[in-house]
């Protein structure tokens, strides 16, 4: 981490220091689809219940905002297959922007 140009995928963030990171991205589901992906992916009932009930009170988010400065929190929707395009395009242009702001 101390070498930078990382990207961390996790379910959580509590535990990271805000010092690692410029930016973070939560995903946000419909909760139709969320049950719908889950149940498809053979998830028993109480985890779907679970994991429903977590998007609904945005806790990942609301984890997020938090542990890290507001302004560094951006939500994603992540509801169907174009969207994963669209947030890696969004990412992309992200850190190229970063990149030019803090080139010498």
């Amino acid at each position: 981490m101390s070498e930078g140009g990382v990207i961390v995928d996790y379910h959580g963030c509590d535990f990271f220091p805000e010092r690692w990171f410029h930016i973070v991205f939560v995903l946000k589901t419909d909760n139709s689809i969320l049950y719908k992906r889950l149940e498809n992916r053979g998830y028993n009932e109480k985890k779907l219940k679970d994991n429903v009930q977590c998007e609904i009170f945005q806790v990942l988010h609301e984890e997020a905002l938090a542990s890290y400065k507001e302004e560094i929190v951006h939500q994603l929707p992540s509801n169907k297959p174009e969207d994963l395009e669209d947030n890696i395009n969004q990412i992309l242009k992200w850190i190229e922007q970063w990149v030019k702001d803090h080139s010498s």
